[in-house]
């Protein structure tokens, strides 16, 4: 069983930046794929990046690649997840995920935090 927190959202104006957390309670993460995903209102959960900390390969959505980083500490215990020149259509509820294997789909992976809301203004 892996619990994970997610923190770090928030209200920001568009053009600014974010740093979400996500951090597994009492164990590290080296050994499993850590995805982010986000669900705005009304539509669909979707991918946004996701990073494989066994071999450090990370996947980014076009839709954020340029903008979105991924960042992990040394004990990888905690990823995060570095939003750049935020958009109003980056507004959505951005869950964290861990699973095996680093996959794009939400239905690849076991784990899931809460969630955090992230709100971009106009």
């Amino acid at each position: 069983q892996v619990q994970l927190v997610e923190s770090g959202g928030g209200l920001v104006q568009t053009g600014g930046s974010l740093r979400l957390s996500c951090a597994a309670s009492g164990r590290t993460l080296r050994n499993y794929a850590v995805g982010w995903f986000r669900q705005a209102p009304g539509k669909e959960r979707e991918f946004v990046a996701g990073i494989s900390l066994s071999v450090d390969d990370t996947k980014f959505a076009d839709s954020v690649k340029g903008r979105f980083t991924l960042l992990r500490d040394v004990a990888k215990t905690t990823v995060y997840l570095q939003m750049n020149s935020l958009k109003p259509e980056d507004t959505a509820v951005y869950y964290c995920a861990c699973a095996a294997r680093l996959g794009i789909l939400g239905y690849d992976y076991d784990y899931w935090g809460q969630g955090t809301q992230v709100t971009v203004s106009s």
